[in-house]
């Protein structure tokens, strides 16, 4: 009998960690399942940005071209125009980039778990991706055709390889850390933060760091590209060092930002905050028991942006948002998720049935604040504004002629060119002086027409309206407009031929938009009166 006991004992075991892998692997993908109905059923309902139509514009180039906007000219994400180039040339539009959006973010579902799991168990870890699910930094970037989701994919890369080159050691994992921190870098500049967080915890732990520190000094040479295009970014944003920026630079400044981000992460702002505050400090001191390492992790992670910001000094147009910090989403839902599943496993039935209830109430509360703060996502347009849009596309595709020059990436553009895909793609980047000087060089005289659109629905606006008044500016007879719902479309009548004309031309456009109460009519303003003196 005590034999067949001991034999028998850890066969037992067994069965039960392979159910506990089932059940793991099986939620896992239910989570993920849902998040994809979710974001595939609203993927078309968010309107058309700017942002979007930028990389799709700028991803109609060669892959050289591409690179070269990118790190030498723009700075940002060469990854994800990259992603935006590959749409492009396999004949896709808006719905192609935002379905890269929608795979990253799905695709950053298991990779929460498994991060859960390594920092605390497997059930923590299920519960946490099904917390971020939710949230609508994941929910907003799921669908939205930028960068971020395809940042915390990188980063949970990173993150995953980072634990387990620790852990385990040996050549092959430290290089696959070093290939994931190299993929993250590609996907935003803010990834900087991320690996000046994982050198922070390498130091701390000083476990292997002989190799660590040779994989992060190959990182650093290797990425020279990456760091560059971050500094040309932060030179077109003047971003410098010092604090005292009129956003962040002060503890307190950061304190409240961090306090915002946690809205965002969970189920936003007022009520919601001190209860989730708490509850991530629960999770924080139980973790803490358990495995103080997973912590000491989490603590980096907050640290080392908190130091950036306060001694960064920041305007307005640079101040970060809670989406910058979109890699920390995984560590505070698995704080979140740790006293849930302590609850649930030491509280009986009742423990049990509190936890479960917890979770679908964060879960609805963070969907709740997800329609708050953006309501486009779920309700799209107001009415009337698509239709609006998609006539002023299709005017300007029937019409057009390919020296046409755009100001701006607005989404009626991007629209005529999914309409007719050999319409103008000499469009101008509209709020920077430079870069707006060095795109119109790259334009070949004699220019062609002038192209503007004014939305009066958009949210840089003192006031969105739904109507906007027919007009056009002086002398009339060398225009024509059409108006469609909020917007307002006006072309010259003829080709403007010099770059000076047209920037002449433009600047009259946009005092005319000021008139019209147009909120980036003054930016575009500034950009073109600096863009003349480059020029």
């Amino acid at each position: 009998m005590v034999e067949l006991v001991t034999e028998s004992s850890p066969l037992a075991r067994a069965r039960t960690r392979v159910r506990e892998v089932d059940a793991f692997w099986a939620g896992t993908t239910a989570v993920a399942a849902a998040l994809a109905a979710v974001l595939g059923w609203f993927l078309r309902t968010w309107p058309p940005h700017e942002d979007e139509a930028l990389a799709l514009f700028v991803g109609r180039g060669s892959f050289g071209h591409v690179l070269h906007t990118v790190v030498a000219e723009r700075g940002g994400a060469p990854l994800h125009f990259g992603f935006a180039w590959l749409v492009v040339h396999l004949g896709g539009g808006l719905t192609g980039l935002r379905i890269v959006s929608l795979v990253f973010a799905v695709a950053s579902v298991p990779l929460i778990a498994l991060l859960g799991a390594r920092l605390a168990d497997r059930a923590v870890g299920l519960v946490a991706a099904a917390l971020a699910s939710g949230s609508w930094v994941l929910l907003f970037h799921g669908i939205y055709g930028r960068m971020y989701s395809l940042f915390l994919f990188t980063s949970l890369l990173s993150f995953l390889a980072l634990l387990s080159a620790l852990d385990r050691g040996g050549r092959r994992r430290f290089a696959l850390w070093g290939i994931a921190l190299l993929l993250m870098l590609a996907s935003h500049p803010y990834a900087a933060l991320v690996v000046a967080a994982q050198g922070l915890f390498v130091v701390l732990r000083r476990r292997r760091l002989h190799a660590a520190l040779v994989t992060l000094g190959a990182v650093g040479v290797a990425g020279i590209p990456f760091w560059w295009a971050d500094l040309v970014l932060r030179d077109r944003f003047d971003v410098g060092v010092g604090g005292g920026g009129p956003e962040l630079g002060s503890p307190t400044s950061v304190l409240h930002y961090f306090w915002w981000v946690a809205g965002d992460f969970s189920a936003g702002h007022r009520s919601w905050s001190t209860p989730v505050l708490v509850l991530a400090l629960v999770g924080a001191i139980l973790l803490w028991r358990r495995r103080p390492d997973s912590v000491a992790l989490f603590a980096c992670v907050v640290a080392m942006p908190a130091l950036a910001f306060m001694l960064a000094t920041l305007n307005s147009t640079t101040s970060p948002e809670a989406r910058h910090l979109i890699f920390a989403l995984p560590f505070f839902s698995v704080l979140l998720a740790v006293p849930l599943v302590e609850l649930g496993r030491h509280g009986g039935l009742v423990g049990a049935a509190v936890a479960m209830t917890a979770v679908a109430v964060l879960l609805v509360g963070e969907v709740r604040w997800t329609h708050e703060k953006t309501p486009p996502i779920f309700d799209g347009d107001p009415p009337g504004e698509a239709q609006a849009r998609d006539a002023a596309a299709a005017w300007l595709a029937s019409t057009y002629r390919q020296s046409d020059v755009l100001l701006g990436y607005e989404p009626v553009y991007l629209q005529a060119w999914e309409r007719n895909r050999s319409f103008s793609g000499h469009a101008l980047p509209r709020a920077d002086p430079a870069l707006l000087a060095a795109a119109l060089k790259d334009i070949p005289e004699p220019l062609g027409r002038g192209v503007w659109v004014f939305d009066a629905s958009d949210t840089t606006n003192v006031k969105e309206r739904q109507t906007i008044g027919y007009a056009l500016p002086t002398p009339r007879a060398a225009f024509e407009g059409r108006v469609y719902g909020p917007f307002l479309v006006i072309r010259s009548r003829e080709p403007l031929v010099t770059r000076v004309h047209y920037i002449a031309v433009s600047e009259e456009v946009m005092r005319l938009g000021r008139t019209l109460e147009i909120g980036d009519a003054d930016i575009n303003l500034h950009a073109l009166h600096g863009a003349r003196s480059r020029l």
